[in-house]
């Protein structure tokens, strides 16, 4: 297995990595949208906090030699349900190979967030 970690996402708030490499698949931890520049939460819109979330992915994703169209599997987690078409239109933009998925509403996220979203995907290389 490999650790994998880039600057240009958060770092782990907690005793655990941002993804690992066990052979060719990627397993990211949850993404949160923080800002990996202020280390702060991004505005509270569930578009604004969507679009940091994809974005730290993606640099997750590039770090581990994958990519979004290699995403197999995400799971989803929403504070609210009312924000599922909202959250949709923005993870179309990044999903466009429609991977499987799982999308939940739950009590509370880390730090009182709106949106955290975890991927399976296969290494490019």
């Amino acid at each position: 297995m490999q650790t994998v970690h880039t600057n240009n996402a958060p770092a782990a708030i907690g005793p655990y990595s941002q993804a690992m490499i066990t052979g060719n698949l990627v397993y990211t931890s949850g993404q949160i949208p923080i800002d990996p520049a202020s280390g702060g939460i991004v505005d509270g819109t569930i578009e604004a906090q969507t679009e940091r979330v994809c974005l730290n992915l993606k640099a997750v994703l590039e770090a581990a030699g994958a990519g979004f169209d290699t995403v197999v599997k995400t799971t989803c987690f929403l504070q609210d349900m009312a924000d599922f078409a909202v959250f949709n239109t923005i993870y179309a933009k990044y999903f466009v190979s429609k991977p499987a998925r799982s999308c939940v509403a739950v009590k509370t996220l880390p730090k009182n967030v709106l949106v955290e979203i975890e991927v399976i995907a296969e290494r490019k290389e």
